[in-house]
């Protein structure tokens, strides 16, 4: 199949790719695979000749697990560990979750010399990957809904295109089953990959699963706000599984309310789900009392900021709310839903944090999970979809990893804030902190 250029209007500079990918029963290597093999291909063109990106998956204990993978030791070593799972099958025309927002943050990741060809050691790109079964799935979801989805696919493969989702938002095309269980796999290779890190260094990595389609809107029993799997929450369960890892942090920093990972969590102590999110934006959960339930009661915490919100609110929640709460609770690991759409450019809620702020929320998560739980941390890209905003705030996310400077002057614009609703904020702030005794 021939997928035509295309163009995200969304983003600041054109950047056209041309996508050919082809599904096959073959066992040809040369072809998009989506059955025991499991093997993608993909080729982008952005100026530059074509470069190839690609994955294969295989399955259990590190070295049968991720055989090509670098070493242990080479991991351990490294500062940033990412994995790239773009499902460039699953697009809708001039729809905000497209498939070049993770060629994007790649793009921007090249430009900034921010990849393994020019940091080294430093950064590593997780290449063998997996994924996720349908047992890892089902440790989230109702398995009805897992099968449910996969037998749609012919469906979709005969009309292109299908909604999944019943208030539209969500889509599926043809290779959407596969590509969704590639992405919750990525982020569960890099769970393995810190876990495995971790044994051998007392500073792991930071992970980073560049995946979509995103997760955190996807409920238990089926797919939301363009959302199939819940990679972050399917992530939490498998580290619980796989590793004994208990207790799991979970910061959601979107512009939207992670509903679907806070019902999957809600009456579990073991796993904190805390989010920030636009007061009153979709889907309209994540009400400030909303503090978990039965054995889970005070396990959630949902803090909706008033529209406006910025870098001082976000830094004051940082202080005040997540760190406090992080420490008391004492995790195992943290895993972060990354979204990028609170960005005062994205076009999809009235936020306005900046470059700077992201990389300020990557610099204190890096730290807090440093000083409680080992450097144990994987953040899963969420939404963002202004894609010059989205892929520079990634890429700042990186360099606060890596400990290096902030560059977000080189790209925010001060004279397009105005002022915060600093009022607001506060007596949100106050009011979960004395429902949260923090």
């Amino acid at each position: 199949m021939e997928v035509p250029l295309f163009f995200c209007p969304a983003f600041v500079g054109i950047v056209l790719f041309r996508v050919r990918h082809q599904v096959s029963l073959s066992n040809s290597h040369h072809k998009l695979r989506f059955a025991a093999k499991n093997r993608f291909f993909l080729r982008l063109e952005n100026g530059n000749p074509f470069k190839s990106i690609r994955g294969s998956f295989r399955c259990s204990n590190w070295i049968e697990n991720y055989p090509t993978a670098p070493s242990i030791t080479q991991i351990a070593d490294a500062k940033v560990i990412y994995s790239v799972a773009p499902a460039m099958g699953h697009n809708k025309e001039s729809h905000p979750e497209c498939n070049s927002r993770v060629p994007a943050i790649m793009n921007a990741l090249e430009k900034m010399e921010l990849t393994p060809k020019f940091r080294g050691s430093e950064i590593i790109e997780l290449q063998s990957l997996k994924p996720a079964t349908v047992d890892d799935i089902a440790s989230v979801h109702a398995k009805a809904y897992v099968s449910g989805l996969e037998k749609v696919m012919d469906q979709a493969t005969e009309k292109g295109l299908i909604f999944i989702d019943g208030s539209g938002p969500t889509y599926a095309t043809a290779t959407t089953f596969q590509e969704s269980l590639l992405a919750a796999g990525a982020g569960i290779s890099l769970i393995d990959s810190v876990v495995a890190a971790s044994k051998v260094s007392h500073s792991p990595p930071v992970g980073f699963a560049l995946i979509r389609p995103p997760g955190h809107h996807a409920v238990p029993k089926g797919p939301m706000g363009f959302c199939v799997f819940g990679n972050v929450a399917i992530a939490a369960r498998y580290a619980q599984r796989a590793h004994g890892l208990k207790r799991v942090f979970i910061i959601d920093f979107d512009v939207h309310h992670g509903n679907g990972t806070n019902d999957a969590f809600y009456d579990d102590p073991d796993i904190f789900f805390l989010s920030t999110h636009q007061d009153g934006s979709y889907p309209g959960t994540g009400k400030i009392d909303q503090s978990g339930h039965g054995a889970g009661e005070g396990a959630t915490l949902n803090l909706p900021l008033p529209g406006g919100s910025g870098d001082i609110a976000m830094r004051t929640v940082v202080d005040e709310v997540i760190v406090p709460c992080a420490q008391r609770f004492k995790p195992d690991i943290i895993l972060v839903s990354a979204g990028y759409d609170g960005h005062v450019l994205d076009p999809l809620a009235s936020l306005q944090y900046t470059t700077g702020t992201y990389y300020m929320l990557a610099s204190s998560i890096k730290e807090l999970a440093k000083d409680l739980c080992g450097g144990l941390c994987v953040f899963f890209l969420e939404g963002g979809y202004n894609l010059s905003s989205l892929s520079y705030s990634v890429a700042d996310s990186f360099h606060a990893f890596l400990g290096e400077p902030t560059l977000a002057a080189d790209f925010d614009n001060p004279a397009i804030l105005y002022e915060e609703p600093s009022n607001k904020v506060k007596q949100a702030i106050q009011k979960i902190k004395h429902i949260h005794s923090l």
